[in-house]
């Protein structure tokens, strides 16, 4: 669903040369060493194996520095090592990863009339905060699913150098789509202000578009590739299911793709869109809403992964209600918001590949595990929706062996919730402590001092 589109304006960079002298080239590792990172232990009495799928009893997370060492059954210690006590009743969990966020925006009734007035540097801006909530919530790891410019990149980096507190982002950059599609920038706009969006605004209308685009984002410096082969709901066109790539778009996308080592995620409601996206190689199919047996047949042929972002469609069903939208863009929501949670129960019981995603930016940032609730609500076994948000998500990221389990040599991103969200999913919603790669952001419900330092860039 896209939601940010504003007009571009020219921006000229200049970097600065630079030069490393012989003597700092020259310099022993010794000479530059920082001291071992002190060890950190947690006590769970209650830990979340995600890999087995059961809940383990009293456990102990050993983590050297930003990765984990060890995970010992009971309570035990380390010399010189810092230890945390978890609460007898808190459950300790792998840090969650939502596979479709939009951190650069955030939808609300002004948005439509917000894109002319707000400037690239203003959703910049407002991505930190949204960052930020995401993380409190204990996403530790999200995949960016697409924006109008190029801030999420930006974004990214600047939690990388521990800039903002921030969940660690892989992003799609600019969303790939066709001229009018869900992907145009300038949909809506009138004819004066439309212009011809080209490969380089991630507009194509040929596999020799596509390879252009794609070849642009790995200049950009994305980490994954977007598409929209379907229509979609808060973009002004009429239909949110019509196709809007042919399959040898598609192709030439995915074949680029994977040259240069991206995955393809595909915006796609309408089964015919798909049919198409699977055929054409896609790595996974996000919203899936007309969904057919026949699509997910083909999935599973394929190893197509099926991202569902339940709580956008009820989301916007509901906001249809309250008046937010344009007439076609309320109807397009009442059509889809009913559909999706249905849609993703049927999949599951079809045996589709599923990881968890919601579409955050749609609905507020910070609420995303709520899709956790609607997931059970669509059939989904509890351990299994857990589990679409970290083995499964990790493995769509092609990421497994950094996250999505606690084991030892991966990050330590650890969360916990105050009770057993096997009885009780909406414990997921009530993320009581957050580390993200050894650094503790959330601590007894409360941000803790790193994650002060992080917000004033200390």
């Amino acid at each position: 669903m896209r939601i940010q589109g504003f007009r571009k304006l020219p921006l000229t960079i200049t970097i600065a040369a630079l030069t490393i002298t012989t003597a700092q080239a020259s310099q022993t590792p010794a000479a530059n060493a920082a001291p071992a990172p002190e060890l950190t232990v947690i006590h769970c009495a209650h830990l979340i194996d995600t890999v087995a799928g059961k809940m383990l009893g009293a456990t102990s997370i050993v983590i050297d520095g930003q990765r984990i060492k060890e995970v010992v059954p009971g309570a035990v210690n380390r010399d010189g090592a810092k230890v945390i006590d978890m609460p007898a009743a808190d459950t300790c969990l792998p840090g969650l990863v939502d596979s479709h966020t939009h951190l650069t925006s955030q939808f609300s009734k002004s948005t439509y009339s917000d894109q002319f007035r707000l400037n690239p540097a203003d959703y910049a801006i407002q991505s930190t905060v949204y960052a930020r909530r995401t993380l409190m919530a204990g996403f530790t790891t999200v995949r960016n699913l697409g924006e109008s410019d190029n801030s999420s990149i930006a974004l990214r980096n600047a939690i990388n150098k521990g800039e903002i507190p921030g969940p660690r982002i892989f992003t799609a950059g600019k969303f790939i789509g066709t001229t009018g599609g869900h992907a145009d920038p300038t949909d809506g706009y009138r004819w004066d202000l439309q212009g011809d969006p080209t490969p380089k605004d991630g507009i194509i209308n040929s596999p020799a578009d596509a390879w252009k685009a794609v070849r642009q984002h790995y200049k950009d410096g994305a980490d994954l590739i977007k598409i929209m082969p379907s229509g979609g709901v808060l973009d002004e066109s009429s239909s949110s299911e019509n196709p809007q790539m042919t399959i040898a778009e598609i192709k030439a996308v995915t074949a680029a793709a994977h040259d240069y080592g991206f995955t393809v995620a595909a915006h796609a409601h309408g089964a015919e869109a798909i049919r198409r996206a699977v055929i054409g190689g896609v790595d996974s199919i996000e919203h899936g809403t007309f969904m057919d047996d026949q699509d997910m047949q083909l999935m599973k042929q394929h190893g197509t992964w099926y991202v569902p972002t339940i709580i956008a469609g009820e989301y916007v069903m509901g906001k249809a209600k309250e008046g937010w939208y344009p007439p076609q863009v309320a109807r397009k929501a009442m059509e889809v918001g009913p559909k999706i949670m249905a849609t993703a129960g049927r999949a599951y019981k079809a045996g589709v590949k599923i990881a968890f995603g919601t579409d955050a930016g749609v609905y507020p940032h910070g609420e995303n595990a709520q899709e956790f609730v609607y997931m059970v609500q669509a059939g989904m076994p509890p351990m299994y929706a857990i589990q679409a948000a970290t083995t499964h998500a990790a493995t769509l990221l092609k990421h497994q062996d950094d996250f999505g389990s606690i084991t030892a040599g991966k990050y330590a991103d650890v969360v916990a919730v105050p009770g057993n969200p096997l009885d009780d999913i909406a414990l997921m919603k009530k993320v009581k402590f957050v580390m993200k790669a050894g650094t503790v952001y959330k601590q007894h419900g409360e941000p803790t001092e790193a994650d002060l330092k992080s917000s004033l860039g200390m």
